[in-house]
């Protein structure tokens, strides 16, 4: 069950990267590296680099593979402050939808104790009232 207080908690955080068209596309990669289809996109990458340059079918970057390693470079000097500041950021959103949750229980529980009151303060009426009926009913009564 999803309340105003949790919507509104969550309200300012927008995105993971805040709600421009820059976080949309940051949040999209920083989604993206992790994923199989990456993993395996990026693994077959590598092979078939390796493979046009070690036997020289399309030979321009011979072994050690410089540019290879440059790419990984410049790939993980993007990709890892992505990642932190998406952690950062779902961290952010978790805390606000646990304080929200707590508020919402708290919220529940005086509504709760205060129906249970008034359950109780019913109760102790309905109590009065029907001894009030069970004396009319008795005092009325001839004797047999």
């Amino acid at each position: 069950m999803t309340t105003e207080l949790q919507l509104a908690a969550h309200r300012e955080h927008g995105g993971a990267f805040g709600s421009g068209g820059f976080g949309a596309v940051a949040e999209k990669v920083a989604r993206f590296f992790g994923t199989p289809q990456y993993l395996i996109s990026q693994s077959a990458l590598v092979v078939v680099w390796i493979a046009f340059n070690a036997y020289q079918l399309f030979h321009f970057d011979p072994y050690p593979f410089i540019l290879l390693n440059l790419g990984f470079s410049l790939q993980a000097a993007y990709a890892a402050p992505l990642i932190l500041l998406a952690q950062t950021r779902q961290a952010e959103r978790d805390k606000a939808f646990s304080e929200a949750d707590a508020k919402h229980r708290e919220n529940l529980a005086a509504t709760q104790t205060q129906l249970l009151v008034e359950n109780t303060r019913l109760t102790e009426e309905v109590h009065r009232l029907t001894q009030a009926v069970h004396e009319m009913v008795t005092r009325d009564r001839p004797p047999s």
